[in-house]
């Protein structure tokens, strides 16, 4: 037995010996050539390290959630200074399981039922808002402010019933969302917060008098590890909390609505396997196929996580990166304030930025389409901030119809602010992977584009 795994670990070493050599000759990053190569938004950012890992893992063959999926969860917490980490497929999954959780009937009156109303805005991504949706509660959408991008606080208050019981806002493009005022609102009315952390990981904010990590202030945060993202897994996402009462609902909800939570391959930690009395069950019933939840399968795999563990190693690195970059084209990108609506943190936020923001002002001589149709041309990627007006898109065609099942607060029941983004905003990259050769050929490219008007 001794033998045989000395001779496994001395195999191993060899095949990840080749694995390293393997990403020297066809991974090791290239350099992107502005001009001629694409600079895109965003990028996988990785070496030999995560390879290894994923090799690992399938070596192992434990191909469903195992060590790297547990030792992903402690480190992320770790990092994060929360107590409870659960991984998930997608961060898509997290924000339904984040939600979902709030339904929960173990949060007895606090549980959020159908009809019930949720403040978010429509100037963010899709799915803070879907699972409100389908769940058949009723999503309130306020306004944002410029120049954060982030949720209008002043509303607030004209936002709030007798049916409401939650706020859900992404901190946008990693900005933070003027939480203090969010927490004492929340506060105020008994809501619960969730903290759409999916682009913003790393991302600070000066609250009690010290610094602490967007995500872990509300009740509930969520990530997602897309290859965009601050850190990847391919795809991947976390839902994190201090409540032990939520973990347990969420890791339920995401483990088929199990009421146990003994671990796969495990039997009998909760010690209750056969001799509990559940429902209207025989008493014995196995504990492991009892449930107490409508729920899902939404785990993550062991080669999923066993990327994500090396990529938690970089994250400092990746953050400082962000940083930097975002700050460079703020600095270059002054003179040209006349034109752009430029992007400011947060008051007492740190922010760790997923991309750099700029609306094109009314009178400012061009359009969006001019400046974004150029910088595309000149093979610099862009993108929209995601669903600019999200209730003016197709999927709320039939809900626009019958004028029911969300409502918007503001004068005449518009969003002047989110439809102004939809029209004339846009950003641009400053992922990990940009070099001070990418970045000088952006903003060479913005002063081209301006000597041409």
């Amino acid at each position: 037995m001794k033998k045989t795994r000395i001779g496994r670990t001395k195999l191993k070493k060899e095949i990840f010996k080749k694995v390293k050599d393997y990403y020297n000759l066809f991974h090791k990053q290239k350099r992107v050539v502005p001009g001629v190569d694409y600079i895109n938004y965003g990028g996988r950012v990785y070496n030999e390290e995560e390879m290894i890992n994923i090799v690992d893992s399938a070596l192992d063959f434990w191909l469903t959630s195992g060590k790297y999926c547990s030792e992903f969860e402690k480190r992320l917490a770790r990092f994060l200074k929360i107590k409870y980490c659960t991984l998930t497929n997608s961060g898509s999954s997290a924000n339904l399981l984040a939600f979902m959780a709030l339904t929960s009937h173990k949060l007895g009156e606090r549980r959020i039922k159908p009809g019930d109303e949720v403040i978010t805005v429509a100037a963010s991504f899709p799915t803070t808002v879907t699972p409100v949706i389908q769940y058949g509660a009723i999503p309130v959408f306020v306004d944002v402010q410029l120049p954060s991008y982030n949720i209008d606080c002043s509303l607030l208050e004209k936002a709030v019933s007798g049916k409401t019981k939650a706020v859900m806002l992404a901190h946008t493009l990693g900005n933070p969302f003027n939480i203090k005022k969010v927490k004492k609102f929340c506060g105020k009315y008994g809501l619960w917060l969730i903290e759409d952390n999916c682009d913003a990981l790393g991302s600070r904010y000066f609250y009690k008098k010290k610094w602490i990590y967007t995500g872990t202030i509300g009740d509930i945060g969520t990530s997602s590890f897309y290859p965009p993202h601050h850190m990847t897994m391919g795809e991947g996402g976390a839902v994190y909390t201090n409540d032990s009462l939520l973990k347990r609902i969420i890791d339920s909800l995401r483990d088929w609505g199990r009421d146990c939570w003994c671990q796969s391959g495990k039997d009998n930690t909760c010690g209750r396997r056969f001799t509990g009395k559940f429902g209207q069950l025989p008493l014995g019933y196995d504990h492991k196929y009892v449930y107490s939840h409508f729920g899902y399968n939404l785990r993550a795999t062991e080669m999923q996580a066993a990327v994500g563990v090396a990529q938690l190693g970089k994250l400092p690195h990746f953050v400082k990166a962000r940083k930097k970059n975002w700050r460079f084209l703020r600095e270059k990108l002054e003179e040209y304030s006349k034109y752009f609506i430029l992007p400011e943190p947060e008051r007492n936020s740190d922010p760790s930025w997923f991309g750099f923001l700029l609306t094109v002002k009314e009178k400012a001589g061009f359009s969006r389409n001019d400046i974004v149709k150029y910088l595309e041309a000149n093979k610099i990627q862009t993108r929209m901030l995601f669903a600019g007006n999200l209730i003016k898109h197709p999927c709320f065609n039939e809900m626009r119809k019958t004028g029911k099942k969300f409502k918007v607060v503001g004068k005449g029941r518009k969003l002047p602010i989110t439809d102004s983004i939809t029209n004339n905003t846009f950003w641009i990259g400053v992922y990990p992977g940009m070099t001070k050769e990418m970045l000088d050929y952006i903003i060479n490219s913005f002063e081209l584009f301006f000597q041409k008007l």
